[in-house]
């Protein structure tokens, strides 16, 4: 759904789990600061309203919205996480450059998220110009970053409700 249907920021708050027990990494590119560093904001502000223990969030900073799959693997491969939210923003400009890097991180998080079973969030912009950025970015459409937030909690929830499912037994 386009965010100029649904505001980023918006969710059902009686339907989230706590955060309490949970351990979450944010990685955010540096790249495009002014937007990335207001989506962490919302991000780290919407971690610690649904209970989450500030040694319990570990941030790491990247130079690019590139570096993020990367971070995220030595990130996992060093700490036992519940999820990891990658915060980065790719404005289009003049080139086709964003497409390569777009991809190029939903593919490395999404295959990521696949081999270790750890949610790895896509936590990033993708907008024509810095105004479309603006707005996600805690304007008119919302905070990107509360988004990726709720996403985190509620994926690692569903990840800890399925581990207590009894396994079923066939056959014999």
């Amino acid at each position: 759904m386009a965010s100029a249907l649904k505001n980023l920021s918006t969710y059902d708050e009686s339907n989230m789990p706590s955060a309490k027990d949970m351990k979450i990494g944010i990685i955010v590119a540096d790249w495009n600061e002014k937007i990335t560093h207001t989506l962490y904001e919302g991000c780290y502000d919407t971690l610690i309203k649904h209970d989450a223990q500030e040694d319990n969030i570990k941030t790491v900073q990247v130079p690019g919205t590139f570096e993020l799959p990367v971070a995220a693997k030595m990130m996992l491969q060093n700490k036992k996480m519940n999820a990891i939210i990658c915060i980065g923003c790719v404005i289009k400009g003049e080139t086709s450059h964003n497409e390569y890097i777009n991809h190029a991180v939903s593919m490395g998080l999404t295959n990521l998220g696949i081999a270790t079973g750890v949610p790895c969030i896509f936590g990033v912009l993708t907008p024509n110009d810095e105004q479309q950025a603006i707005d996600r970015a805690g304007g008119k459409y919302g905070n990107k970053g509360v988004e990726a937030a709720v996403t985190a909690i509620r994926m690692a929830q569903i990840k800890e409700d399925l581990k207590k499912i009894e396994k079923q037994k066939i056959g014999f």
